[in-house]
């Protein structure tokens, strides 16, 4: 049979159909294989049947980082574990960031990653956006209205309009700050200033839920910044004071709401591990409900082990890790409502030895594997790379 005649026996309503189930990696490859997929694969149908899919599988994302050399690597959440108390899942490695790039800061949105500065050239800093999904990134243009690199950055993805944006803080020679935003998948990717009435620094402890960014301000033991992706408006939210008490608190998207968690005991090494979480109930009215739990882990976590909160699941798992990617590696899942505790060993992230004291690892729970960053389009930034 000739090479045409197999590409013809696949009906053409049913290419989309195998091609959103395979991975997202694999969907930029197979971009190459035809003008008929690269078509396929570039409709906002196709995107969008991607996403539905993905959205119901979702992933546990995992950065490494050490000596500014990231790993990126995904795993299978569990769904319906039907009360086992441990699994043992495979972690897929997606991309690797190469030695040259130094960045111990990243934001996340929707499946794709902010970088503030990573060093990709002599000349300093680059400000870059990557979809580990699909092993792409692009650099963003360069903020030439202030003297000084920026300091940190957030990105956060509006749903209603589907546009990411990304926001900054540069300081200025009179110390002042000055706020700049940018659009990704506008026709001039460019900064704009935005006005905000009040000193607000940035953090990158962050989260954005239903299109709204929620940080913690770096200067601040009292309020959680706000920051409405789609209309640029500003406001402060002022919960209990005890949930700035320790280093471990933890913004979390708690079943489509604003969740702080604190762990008690995490960096006493003591057990059981008590937790503490305040949920916002009402943005407008800013009314809260308290929670406290026992994490009862003892046969599963030493006491040299710091746990902390890396994230919640939709369905309202809280998820626990380690600081460190030593062997064997695996995260906590916390179900409160049946107060059962899941451990998940995830095998693949790395070499056992790859990594030693000084690495960093980052979480990122309920990870939707997305297509519709194309960095090759000059639209969303002004340089691409592979």
């Amino acid at each position: 049979m000739h090479r045409g005649e197999n590409s013809d026996s696949i009906p053409n309503d049913l290419i989309p159909e195998i091609l959103s189930r395979l991975p997202a990696k694999s969907i930029a490859r197979f971009r190459c294989v035809s003008k008929l997929w690269k078509s396929i694969i570039c409709r906002q149908d196709f995107t969008e049947l991607f996403h539905t899919r993905s959205s119901s599988n979702p992933r546990l994302l995992i950065g490494v980082e050490q000596d500014g050399v990231w790993s990126f690597f995904s795993s299978p959440q569990p769904q319906n574990h039907y009360e086992k108390s441990s699994l043992v899942v495979a972690a897929d490695f997606h991309m690797k960031f190469s030695e040259d790039r130094i960045s111990h800061y990243c934001s996340y949105a929707s499946g794709l990653i902010y970088f503030t500065d990573l060093r990709l050239s002599k000349d300093g800093f680059d400000k870059v956006i990557c979809n580990p999904s699909t092993g792409q990134s692009a650099i963003l243009p360069p903020d030439r209205t202030t003297t000084f690199r920026n300091f940190g950055g957030l990105l956060g993805f509006d749903p209603i309009g589907k546009q990411f944006k990304v926001l900054v803080h540069n300081p200025r020679v009179d110390d002042k700050l000055v706020y700049h935003i940018l659009t990704l998948g506008t026709e001039n990717v460019e900064w704009r200033k935005i006005k905000f009435p009040l000193f607000s620094d940035l953090s990158q402890e962050m989260i954005c839920i239903n299109g709204v960014l929620y940080y913690i301000p770096l200067s601040s033991h009292k309020n959680i910044g706000c920051f409405d992706v789609r209309s640029e408006k500003f406001k402060f939210l002022y919960p209990n004071p005890d949930c700035f008490l320790n280093w471990s608190r933890k913004l979390i998207n708690y079943k489509g709401k604003l969740g702080v968690t604190k762990m008690e005991d995490d960096y006493e090494g003591g057990f059981p591990l008590k937790l503490r979480m305040w949920v916002l109930e009402d943005v407008e009215k800013e009314e809260w409900t308290t929670y406290s739990y026992t994490v009862r882990a003892e046969n599963l976590i030493k006491d040299n082990d710091y746990i902390y909160v890396v994230g919640a699941t939709a369905s309202g798992e809280i998820v626990l890790a380690k600081k460190n990617a030593c062997k064997p590696f695996y995260v906590l899942y916390f179900n409160p409502e049946k107060n059962t505790l899941l451990s998940v060993e995830i095998q693949g992230v790395g070499k056992e030895e790859e990594w030693f004291d000084y690495h960093s690892v980052y979480y990122f729970v309920d990870h939707v594997e997305d297509i519709k960053f194309d960095v090759m389009k000059k639209t969303y930034a002004a340089t691409s790379i592979s």
